[in-house]
């Protein structure tokens, strides 16, 4: 079967769309979450819209979805910004009171409406297949913003993850900045609720940064490589899920073998980029003896 079979079915197709931006989107965010080491930050945040994602679609079905998701976000943000920049409360243990505090929450109103509990809890790990037109239109209006976002202010954010006392120094707001990081990283798990779920996004913000890293030193390069990494794992992932469910009837999970995919990819880059750098130190070797 061609790579390229299944995605003449409309909701393949769809579902590839939605894969291919949202890789775009999460490789160029999760570049800024590696540079920064907010990994743990970034699975708060996947982890406290979970409320959202709830309230919204009880108030208004799944219309309501990524509004909820959206107020959410930007709530986790807000706080998860004030408390990590309060002396008295280190960073961990905010992000661990919020992830525990907010999900907690996500819980116990599913429990409490029994009749919606499987519809809720697919959104831990998503629907891709059932990505509809609107769900496209809204992830690529939160691209073109956060794309934007981060361009306009590449210097100041570069500034702020490279060398933080040299920012304050040069009153660059960095409160604001680590603000705005938190908002953006948000924006991408509400973008990707719906189709990845709110546990599987923290492998689209890390994994395909992670391999662009090992694969290149250089910012220019890492970004648009992740992106390209992560629109491919989409693409692989779930031609092989069509692969295996539709060609062999082995049923697998859309999201969770996007995922898989995309862990390969890392696995693979970093494997290349290990050989990359033995290549280099042999040829640094060779030119040390001939000076000798």
């Amino acid at each position: 079967m061609s790579l390229f079979e299944p995605f003449q079915l409309p909701f393949m197709a769809r579902a590839l769309v939605e894969l291919v931006i949202l890789g775009a989107l999460a490789g160029t965010v999760g570049v800024l979450v590696l540079l920064r080491r907010l990994a743990f930050a970034s699975d708060t945040l996947t982890h406290t819209v979970f409320p959202g994602v709830v309230i919204g679609y009880l108030m208004a079905g799944d219309g309501g979805i990524f509004w909820g998701a959206l107020a959410a976000g930007v709530v986790t943000a807000v706080l998860l910004t004030l408390l990590t920049h309060r002396r008295r409360v280190s960073e961990d243990a905010a992000l661990a009171m919020l992830l525990t505090t907010l999900f907690a929450i996500g819980v116990v109103l599913v429990s409490r409406q029994t009749g919606y509990t499987s519809d809720l809890t697919a959104f831990l790990f998503g629907r891709v297949l059932t990505v509809t037109g609107e769900q496209l239109a809204e992830t690529a209006v939160v691209t073109v913003l956060v794309v934007a976002l981060l361009a306009a202010l590449r210097r100041p954010l570069l500034m702020r993850a490279f060398d933080p006392e040299g920012a304050r120094a040069a009153g660059v707001p960095v409160g604001l900045l680590d603000l705005v990081s938190n908002v953006v990283i948000a924006l991408v798990v509400v973008a990707a609720v719906r189709a990845v779920g709110t546990i599987l996004v923290i492998a689209l913000l890390i994994v395909p940064a992670a391999a662009a890293r090992a694969l290149s030193d250089r910012l220019a390069v890492i970004v648009p490589l992740a992106c390209l990494i992560g629109a491919a794992g989409g693409w692989l992932g779930l031609a092989a899920s069509y692969e295996a469910s539709v060609e062999h009837g082995l049923r697998l999970a859309s999201g969770g073998t996007v995922v898989l995919v995309l862990v390969a990819l890392y696995g693979l880059a970093a494997a290349a980029g290990a050989a990359r750098r033995r290549i280099r130190l042999g040829h640094t070797g060779a030119g040390l003896e001939a000076l000798r």
